[in-house]
């Protein structure tokens, strides 16, 4: 404990306030994942200060903003629509049943989060190429921004004939909107002209209280966090402390079918989850010039998901719009995500009444200027500098994470990037052909042997008319998979087959042993009383110089 007060002191001051910013833009983005989720706000918000409270606590990357994210909230739209289908307890019919079982899925996805921070899969992150990290970057900004576009509008609550609920967006029109842009504009401006005045003062939090005293001094008629949530239909941000949640346990049917029917969504809603945290904590990575613990993060998100689901709360992860409010903001440390759970929690307690009076155009204003600084600019000006297979690589992760999904843009942009890597490599396998004085034929191979070069590979050898002797050198090639293993296991069998000899030198000492395992035949084979050429200097310190006149230039 004493080690850990000792590393959240230093930033204390300006993680506190960046905290206290980042629970103010939260609220809005928050709640309207949860009606998307079409659950109660309030559940939204206590599943973002418990996920929030223990990410920031035991969390792999200190400044790593989480909540209950709108990534995670769309996976679980289905299933509780369909799950309050499914609302039957031993021919009893029980009100909202969907949400027993989004507990149940919340809680599976946590169990599944924290087995991957157990098998070390957090790592694997690493891979992601760059400019899959900056389509993802610039994608994600712009589903942000789009996002705030639509504040620019009311929610109407809308029954369908077949008794669906939906809400609809009408957009603002005539004072209302010029209102909103204008006070929009203000929070702009202040979040960027104060910095350039003094850092002292966090701009972000400044901006808010700023243009909520115009509102409220000014009378000004316009969209607030309160109608926010009352329009969506929910009755405000009053609430109570998280407490366990005794009904899952009463409803939640514990059987083969629950497992079943929960598991795909809590399958996708953990690996959604880990991908936007991890990608959250590598952008955190570069623009702080530190590293973060990827398997301590899932351990962490686990936790916190687990938790969520017990005390009644949603799922969720880590979130970059609010990640980057708070590193901009000077948060660095753990105590901003601390700050930030537990102010969320105060507003929710004791201050509903005065948060509710925020204009929306303050929270969308931070936003947008989030959006800005997100935002990878400089992919416009080196989309014709780098090669064309990643600037592919950078508009395609962009354009799925707008319209399609953040997970889906991320695996098919590390698809592309890895078949583009293996097309590369597979044409670059060459083999020197030399002859003995004896008579045997050399085949020097150099490049990757793998899956990719094994069609170039095999042609580079003509068996038929080959001498009685042929030997294959390795010394500039690795073998890569079993792929490559199973080509030179049937060239040598080809080679015998015409009744030749063939011997393979300076393989790899795990391709050696494989071959070995594969047939006792290669003993015979390969050749291993043989150093490697390159290396001969440094493996007998007879030849090294004993003076620098004995370089020969």
């Amino acid at each position: 404990m004493t080690e850990f007060i000792r590393k959240i002191v230093p930033n204390s001051k300006d993680d506190i306030l960046a905290g206290i910013t980042v629970s103010l833009a939260m609220i809005p983005e928050v709640v309207a994942f949860a009606f998307v989720a079409q659950i109660d706000p309030l559940v939204a918000l206590s599943g973002a200060f418990i996920i929030g409270l223990i990410t920031a606590i035991f969390g792999g990357r200190p400044g790593l903003i989480s909540g209950a994210a709108g990534a995670v909230a769309v996976i679980f739209v289905h299933m509780i629509s369909e799950g309050h289908s499914k609302g039957m307890l031993f021919d009893v019919p029980i009100e909202n049943m969907g949400y027993f079982y989004l507990l149940g899925a919340v809680i599976l996805m946590g169990l599944i989060q924290i087995l991957a921070g157990v098998f070390k899969l957090g790592r694997f992150v690493r891979l992601i190429p760059h400019p899959v990290m900056m389509g993802f970057v610039n994608g994600l900004a712009i589903v942000i921004f789009l996002a705030q576009v639509r504040m620019f509008s009311h929610k109407k609550l809308e029954v369908t004939a077949e008794g669906v609920k939906k809400y609809i967006n009408i957009p603002m029109e005539g004072i209302e909107l010029y209102t909103m842009i204008g006070l929009v504009l203000l929070t702009m401006g202040i979040i960027w002209l104060l910095p350039k005045l003094t850092t002292k003062i966090p701009a972000a939090l400044t901006a808010i209280l700023v243009t909520t005293g115009v509102v409220v001094f000014g009378g000004l008629d316009v969209s607030t966090v309160g109608s926010y949530i009352i329009e969506g239909g929910g009755t405000g941000l009053k609430g109570e402390f998280p407490t366990p949640n005794t009904e899952l346990w009463q409803n939640l049917p514990f059987n083969l079918d629950t497992l079943k029917f929960i598991l795909p969504y809590a399958f996708l809603a953990a690996s959604v989850g880990l991908i936007e945290s991890l990608m959250t904590m590598n952008l955190v990575d570069e623009l702080t010039e530190t590293r973060g613990n990827g398997n301590r993060e899932c351990v962490a998100q686990g936790a916190g998901n687990i938790l969520s689901g017990l005390f009644g709360g949603t799922g969720g992860c880590g979130m970059i719009g609010q990640t980057v409010i708070n590193i901009n903001a000077g948060g660095r440390g753990r105590l901003s995500g601390i700050m930030m759970a537990l102010t969320l929690l105060t507003f929710i307690l004791f201050t509903d009444k005065y948060i509710e009076q925020v204009p929306i155009a303050a929270l969308v204003g931070v936003m947008f200027m989030m959006v800005i600084e997100t935002f990878a600019w400089s992919s416009f000006r080196i989309l014709r500098k780098i090669p064309k297979a990643d600037a592919f690589v950078l508009i395609v992760v962009s354009a799925v994470t707008v319209f399609f999904d953040l997970a889906i843009a991320v695996f098919v942009g590390v698809i592309i990037s890895a078949l583009v890597f293996a097309w590369e490599n597979a044409t670059k396998i060459r083999a020197r052909k030399r002859m003995k004085e004896d008579g045997t034929k050399i085949y020097e191979i150099w490049g990757p042997l793998f899956f990719g070069s094994i069609s170039a590979f095999n042609e580079k050898f003509d068996v038929k008319n080959d001498p009685e002797n042929v030997e294959i050198d390795f010394v500039e090639s690795r073998i890569s998979d079993h792929s490559a293993l199973e080509a030179i296991f049937t060239l040598v069998n080809k080679y015998e087959a015409e009744g030749k000899t063939i011997k393979l030198k300076h393989l790899s000492e795990e391709c050696k042993e494989l071959l070995y395992k594969a047939s006792p035949k290669f003993h015979e084979v390969i050749v291993e009383d043989i150093d490697d050429p390159r290396y001969h200097l440094a493996a007998n310190p007879e030849n090294f110089p004993k003076s620098l006149s004995e370089y020969k230039l």
